[in-house]
């Protein structure tokens, strides 16, 4: 069975659509097919993501190694059994598909609580949530003193990871590997910085995830959304000379992708 990657977070603004393309289109130049799900009905920022990509490959004549991307297909209600959800089959049916075929499976989730996300943890082997370096977004995971570093409880997001960990669990199933992937680290060493550092590492003890570096605030990603490429894309396109920041970047990636531990991955980009 393929590997289900979900990329998910219920705040918006976390970098869950550029995280989610930069890890499928890894996976892909180290040789695995990969097939991505976008189910922000509503945005669809991956899907936008993915749709630019195609164009822009097209409009130069280029082909770059890329993961199969696939819109939720329709069902017809009067196919479903007694009691099933249209929202649960349309998502199954999606992943039956690519499972044949694929080594992995990306879901980008929505930056909001719905049922199709609530079904895509429940489905995930791996569950990546990027987090920016803010304790408004840390609220997501956990309620905070004011001091911001007692740990009151954990929040909204961390209970439904929990509900969908009990239901793997429940279904005889391995269990979810959760990560969270700090996102937009300040590079100075401030105060907050080192709060939510001690917070992240206290909590992820306390309710069972990995921490992860992530991507740092850049330019590039800005401009490489409109044409939907990658970091790893950029000498593919004539980039010879790359900046100090693409090669931080590119570095960061690179110790995303190892830190993910994904089964039989080794990274050599």
């Amino acid at each position: 069975m393929a590997h289900i990657i979900v990329v998910g977070n219920e705040k918006g603004g976390s970098g869950k659509s550029t995280t989610s393309m930069h890890i499928a289109t890894a996976l892909v130049r180290l040789g695995f097919k990969v097939g991505a799900l976008d189910l922000d009905m509503r945005q669809k920022s991956f899907g936008r993501y993915a749709e630019n990509r195609a164009r822009f490959m097209k409009l130069e004549g280029i082909t770059l190694p890329s993961p199969l991307y696939s819109e939720l297909p329709e069902i017809d209600p009067a196919t479903l059994k007694d009691g099933e959800n249209i929202y649960d089959a349309r998502l199954s049916a999606a992943v039956q598909a690519f499972e044949a075929d694929c080594d992995f499976i990306l879901i980008d989730c929505p930056g909001s609580h719905t049922r199709l996300s609530q079904m895509a943890h429940s489905l995930a082997d791996t569950l990546v949530t990027p987090l920016n370096d803010s304790f408004v977004d840390f609220d997501l995971l956990a309620r905070t003193d004011a001091d911001g570093e007692t740990i009151l409880g954990p929040s909204v997001y961390s209970e439904m990871v929990w509900h969908a960990r009990q239901l793997r669990a429940q279904a005889g199933l391995s269990p979810i590997d959760w990560i969270v992937v700090r996102n937009r680290i300040g590079a100075q060493n401030m105060i907050n910085k080192k709060k939510m550092t001690a917070a992240v590492e206290k909590l992820a003890q306390r309710i069972g995830f990995r921490i992860a570096p992530g991507f740092s605030e850049r330019v590039v990603f800005r401009e490489l959304f409109p044409k939907g490429l990658t970091l790893l894309d950029l000498k593919d396109i004539g980039v010879t000379q790359l900046s100090i920041s693409n090669i931080a970047a590119r570095q960061e990636l690179r110790d995303l992708i190892k830190t993910l531990n994904l089964p039989g991955v080794k990274v050599n980009f």
